[in-house]
């Protein structure tokens, strides 16, 4: 569905411009910009609901597989997030300042095998559960994990060294890094429940728009409330003790870094990166409507007879590619200044006006990306099957 690609190429340009643009304005307060206001958290978190998405319609879209189809895609699955993984490894072997979020993602894959079989209502179930329990969980584990000898953290991107330290490298990934995997489920579970949907269906987008747009703003209005007026932001500013980053500031752009503990109140935040329950449910939902204006903006394509989402679609269709060249590319700019005549915004416009034409090019002739090649030879391998064509999609 070009909607969902869409969705993923409007993530794909969220993801670079938090890498690329300053979230903070350059002053004592760290005030923060609108590209930091508007994409930290959310687009990171919809890029994650759409792999749920994604898979849900190649394992049965609204009616699960089962039995013998269910397991090859299983296999199929697990092998393509051993290429991803093994892609986020290499690039975690480079100079570059920004969390890369490839081995995470392909952990996400394995953690999301054994809910595909399952249909609807007790998804449902398990998604609301897992979006209340996994931050409480969290709060409670990652302080024993940090506590230990050698903390268990790497402070890094994975990379294939930290394989050598497996018990430092999961515990990352799973709890104290930068994407804790056992609470990012969440968006994986809601993208499973979208995509168990019939999206076909004409209501289903307008339902995805306005409901998800109403839990967003709920979410993010209790988190408000639960920090400004029922003093949540004084508790936390007590047991913080860190001058240099005004909370009132990271709490609306960016908890990443900053140690939650001391104080239950730090489940009360509705901070971009901060994956409590009203994290997960706000950006998972903003998701969620996104996703919903995009079909929205499919079918009146089709009706229209326009290819209106080429430009989105295509770089969506093979986001890995395009995202890993960001990555070299930000790579080789590290801590190098502008070039002259440049601005941030420049390169950044620059690589969004790059990856939208690499885009277009490829969906037009209807070639796969190499890295999307590679991952679907995976999946075919792991389903018994021959891949198709590098040449076609």
């Amino acid at each position: 569905m070009h909607g969902v690609d869409a969705a993923r190429g409007l993530a794909l340009l969220g993801m670079m411009a938090t890498h690329s643009l300053p979230l903070f304005e350059n002053n004592a307060a760290l005030t923060p910009t609108w590209i930091g206001l508007a994409f930290s958290g959310r687009a990171a978190a919809l890029f994650a609901v759409l792999a749920g998405v994604g898979l849900a319609l190649s394992t049965g879209k609204h009616q699960p597989l089962t039995g013998a189809s269910l397991w090859a895609a299983r296999r199929g699955i697990a092998l393509r997030a051993l290429v991803i993984a093994a892609v986020g490894l290499t690039l975690g072997g480079v100079e570059v300042n920004l969390a890369i979020i490839l081995v995470h993602y392909a952990l996400l894959f394995f953690c999301i095998l054994p809910f595909l079989g399952l249909s609807l209502k007790p998804l449902c179930l398990w998604t609301a559960g897992w979006i209340i329990g996994s931050p409480v969980l969290a709060y409670l584990l990652r302080p024993w994990l940090l506590a230990a000898n050698s903390p268990l953290q790497l402070g890094h991107n994975p990379s294939w060294e930290d394989v050598g330290t497996p018990d430092r490298l999961i515990a990352d990934l799973l709890f104290t890094g930068y994407y804790p995997v056992f609470q990012w489920l969440s968006y994986l579970l809601v993208g499973l429940v979208i995509g168990r949907l019939v999206l076909h269906k004409a209501v289903v987008p307008v339902l995805l728009l306005f409901g998800g747009t109403v839990i967003a703003v709920l979410a993010k209005t209790v988190g408000v409330l639960a920090m400004e007026d029922w003093g949540g932001r004084a508790a936390l500013e007590a047991v913080l003790n860190a001058p240099g980053y005004p909370l009132n500031s990271i709490l609306q752009v960016n908890l990443t870094g900053i140690p939650q503990k001391g104080s239950w109140w730090w489940l009360a935040s509705a901070a971009p990166h901060s994956a409590t329950s009203l994290d997960l449910l706000h950006s998972s939902a903003a998701a969620a409507a996104v996703i919903g204006a995009c079909l929205l903006l499919g079918r009146l394509a089709d009706w229209l007879n326009l290819d209106l989402l080429l430009p989105l679609r295509g770089a969506g269709a093979m986001t890995l590619t395009l995202y890993s060249a960001h990555v070299w590319f930000m790579s080789t700019r590290y801590l190098k200044p502008i070039p002259a005549g440049w601005t941030e915004e420049g390169l950044y416009l620059a690589q969004a006006v790059a990856a939208i034409a690499v885009g277009v090019v490829f969906a037009l002739l209807k070639w796969r990306g190499p890295l999307e090649w590679a991952g679907h030879a995976a999946t075919a391998l792991g389903k018994g099957r021959q891949p198709a064509p590098i040449a076609r999609r």
